[in-house]
Order: structure tokens, then C-alpha cells, then sequence
């Protein structure tokens, strides 16, 4: 019943810039406070990203601080990962994710709903 869709992803060179966005459907939007994951091959997903629902608290991991910064939309259902000065290490498929929590979860297993991911590599 709760969709999630990532889009933005692709192929940019070391130190450029992308903007993923995450389009939720099937629910009341504002209910959720969203997340930002990445895997890479052969790693472990690792928490990136999350704000609250109202959009006032943030988290961010220590590889991708100031960095990246996520944002959300509630009159459009979407949220985004704004990703500045990517480094290769930052290669992976990146998944949104929702969870039904007033507070801003940082673990994969606080959140209920998961986008399929989109892919980003940023070459050397």
C-alpha cells in the first residue's frame, strides 16, 4: 500500500554532484519520518541520511557530513538527498526508506517501507 520510488541516480565524475529524489504514494506523507541507505558490492547497507516528519531534525552519518543534505517536501509527497562532493567511495545503490516514528531512526530495522534503490557511481 506504501510505495516508494527513488530517482536521480547515475553516473557522475569524483566531485560533482547528484539529487536523489524519493516520491512516497499510499499514505498520509507526513506521518513518516524518511531515510537514506546505501550499499555497495560485498558491503554491508549503511545508514546515510534521515529526517523527521515535520523536517525540522536531521541525522547524518560521518562519511557524508557537510556533504550531503536531505530535505523533504510534505505538500509533494517526495523527499531528497542533495549529494555534493561525491567521492568514488560513495559508489553504491541508494534506497530510500519510510518509517512510522515521530523521532529520526538511524537503523534499517526501524523502518517499514523500502524503495527498490537507485544506482549511483562516481568515477575516479
Amino acid at each position: 500500500q506504501v510505495q516508494l520510488v527513488e530517482s536521480g541516480g547515475g553516473l557522475v565524475q569524483a566531485g560533482g554532484s547528484l539529487r536523489l529524489s524519493c516520491a512516497v504514494s499510499g499514505r498520509t506523507f507526513n506521518n513518516y519520518a524518511m531515510g537514506w541507505f546505501r550499499q555497495a558490492p560485498g558491503k554491508e547497507r549503511e545508514f546515510v541520511a534521515a529526517i523527521n516528519w515535520s523536517g525540522t531534525i536531521r541525522n547524518y552519518a560521518d562519511s557524508v557530513k557537510g556533504r550531503f543534505t536531505t530535505s523533504r517536501d510534505n505538500t509533494k509527497n517526495t523527499v531528497f538527498l542533495q549529494m555534493n562532493s561525491l567521492k568514488p567511495e560513495d559508489t553504491a545503490v541508494y534506497y530510500c526508506a519510510a518509517a512510522r516514528t515521530v523521532g529520526v531512526p538511524t537503523g534499517g530495522s526501524r523502518f517499514d517501507y523500502w524503495g527498490q534503490g537507485t544506482q549511483v557511481t562516481v568515477s575516479s
